[in-house]
């Protein structure tokens, strides 16, 4: 594809001069460039004001990046793998996965009814303005939210435009959809599992990792490598050590990310630290800490973290936070961080890779979860 960032290996033995997925982040905002610009013509040509209102915040929103840690993780399955060389399948299947998130992303914030993201107020916020400033008829928030619903939706047509285009010029692209498909999946039933419980108002430390596992572990790193390895020709064997490794990484992201949302500083994170405390959304770190509190006869921290209670002031935050921690949840969670992230890298010891490739997978799981690994020198 032309302007395509050169991303090529020097050679079969990445020791000699190792590519990172340092590279595959940053290569893919030219690819996805690239493809926003193709697909916002597009999209002016269909419908000027579609284009103009929609398609346009939404190409901000992706533009704005996140971490990116799902192109590094199929970058790095595809090296795992014993991939090497023209690169630009990888970087393209990075691309529709950024595209899925923003998808994620949108309909995740109308879900939670959380107003701002990357720093940013959230799609369905932003069109909510637009609709007042224009002085349209009807209510302001309903169009904010069915127009950010119909921004997700263009967002996982482009993904999956995307993943299809890259899927039917690859040697392995059946087994790049298939990877592909299952995640989709996933995603859905993972989502709505977060809504079941919600309204369930469930509690239970298994509920709260089936949640987890499927939004979000799968999503961001398993499938990521599998995807990412599917490229590169690898056989089960190869996938199902990969996927071992990034389900572990992927759990220990989402309780990284549990964390942040209780105890996280807005200015860094992008987001309000308090949303999930608010919405008493189940995570690990609250169900953990409503067994603890329960084992302990805390009957203060129960009350305070208790699933029907309305959190409503600063001040019932402020007492979910201090129950969190005096229940010892929080750095039961922290411990639970590291455990995972030490399995994970066991895990991806099966694959039986160059060295420099696992030192690259550790760094990537030491970035998402901010947990140095007890077993990184040994990988190093």
């Amino acid at each position: 594809m032309p302007g395509l960032p050169s991303l090529v290996a020097p050679s079969a033995e990445p020791a000699a001069d190792p590519l990172t997925a340092t590279h595959a982040t940053d290569a893919v905002g030219t690819v996805l460039e690239q493809i926003l610009d193709e697909r916002l013509h597009h999209s002016r040509a269909v419908d000027p004001v579609f284009a103009q209102e929609l398609a346009d915040r939404l190409a901000a929103l992706v533009e704005r990046s996140g971490k990116r840690l799902r192109t590094a993780f199929t970058y790095c399955g595809w090296r795992a793998a014993g991939g090497s060389g023209d690169a630009t399948a990888v970087l393209r299947t990075g691309a529709a996965l950024e595209l899925l998130q923003a998808c994620a992303l949108v309909h995740d914030d109308v879900m939670d009814g959380s107003v701002q993201r990357r720093g940013a107020p959230a799609m369905h916020v932003q069109l909510a303005r637009r609709h007042w400033a224009a002085g349209m008829h009807g209510s302001a928030e309903s169009f904010g939210t069915s127009a950010a619903v119909l921004a997700g939706d263009l967002a996982l047509a482009w993904a999956d435009d995307l993943l299809m285009e890259t899927a039917l010029g690859a040697p392995h692209g059946r087994r790049l959809y298939e990877e592909w498909r299952e995640m989709r999946t996933e995603m859905v039933a993972g989502q709505y599992r977060d809504l079941h419980a919600q309204a369930a108002r469930a509690s239970g430390v298994d509920e709260a990792l089936a949640i987890a596992t499927l939004k979000s572990a799968l999503y961001t790193v398993a499938r990521p490598l599998a995807l990412g390895a599917a490229l590169a020709g690898a056989d089960e064997h190869v996938l199902d050590a990969l996927r071992a490794a990034g389900r572990c990484a992927g759990l220990a992201f989402q309780l990284r990310d549990d964390l942040l949302g209780a105890f996280g500083d807005p200015a860094l994170t992008g987001k309000p630290a308090d949303g999930d405390l608010r919405s008493r959304k189940l995570t690990y770190l609250l169900a953990v800490a409503l067994q603890l509190a329960d084992a302990a006869d805390d009957h203060q921290a129960a009350e305070a973290l208790a699933p029907d209670a309305d959190p409503g002031s600063e001040y019932a935050v402020q007492r979910m936070r201090t129950a969190l921690e005096r229940t010892g949840a929080r750095g039961l969670v922290e411990a639970k961080i590291e455990e995972l992230t030490d399995l994970s890298l066991g895990h991806f010891d099966r694959v039986n890779t160059h060295p420099a490739v696992r030192h690259e997978f550790a760094a990537l799981v030491q970035r998402a979860t901010g947990m140095s690994p007890r077993r990184a020198e040994e990988v190093a």
